[in-house]
């Protein structure tokens, strides 16, 4: 009889002996039971050792044939927990480093801020002293040389980077070669001379009518030939020029103002209500349009070419008022988008329809929304077939860029800028130039090329002349119009308390030393001291044009070019949105002006700001101390205030130049010192 089958594995036969079955299961039970309890034990100690081992415990279990096989659900749990632990130290890092951050600061007082800053100035000092260092170490056996005067007959009335001669040589023509442009060569490394004859100009108000022939180059030929209305008004007596503001020419400047402003629209020839402050006064003739709207509190800047003969801006200067050479040739304007309220061309020579009106747009470029564009030339009642199609052009393409054109006077013609940069884009497709794009929309360009597009629409600058605030109070701005250059009030406040308390530090410090060398100087009709001492200020480093702000507060009659280095950060939109004037200009290269043009020149850590700028900036501190000695009149006055170890530098180059020098330090948390130099006459106009 057979035997029955058991149930099995694959068909292997099992042995009916239960017993030995039973046996061997249990003991199989027991050797795992005795193995989990090992690992617990194992894991207990390590657990007790390193908390979160459990996380890198590997899935393989030891013991060869008898392994228990990995779980899966395990092994995710695991990784799941190992990025958690690592999210949660992350978080644990970031808040220790942050409580730790905020707590360094609370702890920091007062002193050890003042200690901070300490230290800091103090390595700047280092870092400007190591590279003053690496200059003098460049300029070897020379660095101590004495400085030459300049030829005379070439350096007398010469000004760097506008050399006609040598711009043709270059092959510019066409008129470029009168525009501006500053090569290797236009740097001078002499002292220019003045004039034998040269005088010290008459102090405001009289040195505004009357100057002295010897200080200018112009003949009785170019006098005779004065053409505008502003030329007509010079008279040369003896040795003296005077502009008859008393006379009848006087008059017809009075009226001339007074039809600009019917055709605007004023009332009592009142600007200022009309939001007008500054003018671009396009070839000034020799400033007298300016000199008249001075007296209703509008501050007007002139420009016209180089000439090196009876120079407009050379005359103008002389009278102590606003000036500087600028050309509507092939360059932008060193202004900013958007920077005066009307521009003026009486007569100025410029022919508009010219380059397919490009320099139409460079007006547009500077003029403020709303502003004015006063155009005075016989071209405007043309009769000729030539001129009514040169005249035609121009009056399309203003409308063109969306000016719009008032009821025209006599000669004179005024269009008003838009003041909705909508304008452009409903234009008609392919009428007038371009908007410009992002790239080529540059707010402060420095004489880049002219360019055929509306520029400004972009910027928050974009305000109407009628929407700004009236003039003064237009100089101490508020919250909203701070915001648009991210400044708070608290930051202009701090500025302007400051500059109050400097001014009236220059003038109790210049007071005594101007008057006290020159007890009778010419003019003794004039107000006492201090008030009209000085005519002109060339600020080098005017910042937020806190010291302009703070002369006018004190009521000094003098006005300021507030020059904005393009070594430092640009705050000449602010500037010129102030109702002050100003210009972008790098120190490395001649100032756009003639010699003996300023009353008191004044740099405000330039020095720092040229040394830690070398790379940008590539030139010595000495070029800039001769440009400064071209730039201001004999018996001027320079100012510079910066840290101590630049300050002994200066003085250290100052002897080079042959001025007179006076360190005063000056109580202040920032270690500066104050350095006082006066430009002496030469031994030849001591003589006279």
């Amino acid at each position: 009889m057979s035997m029955p089958l058991q149930r099995g594995i694959s068909g292997v036969r099992v042995s009916d002996s239960s017993d030995d079955l039973r046996d061997s299961q249990m003991k199989d039970k027991t050797d795992k039971e005795d193995l989990i309890r090992g690992r617990s034990t194992t894991d207990s100690h390590l657990t007790l050792r390193f908390p979160f081992a459990f996380l890198f415990t590997s899935n393989h279990k030891h013991g060869g044939d008898n392994a228990f096989p990995p779980d899966p659900y395990t092994a995710r749990t695991r990784h799941r927990l190992m990025l958690m632990f690592l999210k949660i130290s992350l978080v644990l890092i970031v808040v220790f480093a942050l409580a730790g951050s905020f707590w360094w600061t609370i702890s920091i007082s007062t002193s050890s801020r003042g200690h901070v800053y300490h230290n800091y100035r103090r390595l700047q000092e280092q870092l400007v002293s190591d590279l003053l260092d690496i200059e003098e170490i460049s300029l070897g056996p020379n660095r101590w040389k004495d400085l030459d005067y300049c030829n005379i007959d070439d350096s007398e009335n010469f000004v760097p980077c506008f050399n006609a001669s040598e711009n043709l040589a270059l092959g510019y023509s066409n008129g470029d070669e009168i525009d501006r442009f500053c090569g290797p060569g236009s740097k001078q490394e002499c002292l220019v001379l003045p004039p034998v004859k040269y005088r010290v100009p008459l102090r405001w108000p009289t040195g505004k009518d009357v100057i002295w022939l010897a200080n200018v180059k112009i003949n009785a030929q170019e006098v005779v030939s004065s053409g505008s209305i502003t030329k007509r008004m010079m008279m040369m007596e003896d040795d003296q020029i005077s502009f008859r503001s008393a006379s009848l020419m006087s008059d017809e400047v009075e009226d001339y103002s007074h039809q600009i402003a019917q055709m605007i629209g004023i009332k009592n020839d009142n600007f200022i209500e009309a939001g007008v402050r500054t003018i671009l006064d396009i070839g000034c003739g020799y400033g007298s349009f300016g000199a008249h709207l001075l007296s209703k509190q509008l501050l007007t800047m002139c420009i016209a070419n180089y000439e090196a003969s009876g120079s407009q801006v050379q005359l103008t200067l002389e009278r102590g008022l606003p000036a500087m050479i600028g050309s509507f040739i092939s360059k932008q304007l060193p202004y900013p988008s958007l920077s005066f309220d009307m521009l003026h061309c009486l007569r100025c020579g410029i022919d508009w329809d010219q380059k397919d009106g490009l320099l139409l747009v460079e007006v547009d470029r500077v003029l403020k929304p709303g502003g004015y564009f006063v155009w005075t030339s016989p071209l405007t009642n043309a009769r000729s077939k030539e001129n009514l199609k040169r005249w035609n052009f121009i009056h399309d393409f203003a409308e063109s860029i969306c000016w719009t054109i008032l009821p025209q006077q006599d000669e004179t013609v005024v269009w008003r800028k838009t003041i909705k940069t909508k304008c452009y884009s409903s234009r008609k497709p392919g009428v007038g130039p371009s908007v410009c794009t992002k790239g080529h929309d540059v707010e402060s360009p420095y004489y880049r090329p002219l360019q055929m597009c509306i520029g400004g629409t972009r910027s928050r600058r974009w305000i109407p002349i009628e929407g700004r605030t009236r003039w003064p109070s237009r100089s101490n701005m508020n919250k909203t119009e701070l915001s648009l250059y991210g400044l708070h009030p608290e930051v202009l406040g701090e500025d302007a308390e400051n500059w109050k308390i400097t001014v009236r530090e220059y003038w109790s410090l210049l007071s005594p030393l101007i008057f006290s060398d020159h007890p009778k100087r010419p003019g003794d009709e004039d107000p006492s001291p201090p008030y009209n001492m000085l005519r002109n200020v060339l600020d080098m480093n005017a910042q937020y044009g806190g010291l302009n702000s703070a002369l006018l507060e004190a009521k000094k009659s003098v006005w300021v070019m507030n020059v904005v280095p393009t070594a430092g950060p640009n705050h000449l939109p602010m500037i010129l949105d102030r109702g002050l004037v100003g210009v972008l200009h790098d120190w490395c290269e001649p100032f756009p002006t003639y010699p003996r043009t300023y009353d008191l020149v004044h740099a405000d850590n330039l020095l720092s700001l040229q040394t830690t700028q070398r790379r940008r900036s590539p030139c010595s501190l000495m070029a800039i101390f001769t440009e400064i000695d071209r730039l201001l009149r004999p018996e001027g006055w320079v100012i510079i205030r910066d840290t101590a170890l630049l300050v002994e530098k200066a003085r250290a180059m100052i002897t080079q130049l042959k001025w007179e020098a006076r360190v005063i330090e000056v109580e202040s948390s920032s270690e500066q010192r104050l350095l006082i130099c006066q430009k002496p006459l030469t031994k030849r106009q001591q003589s006279l």
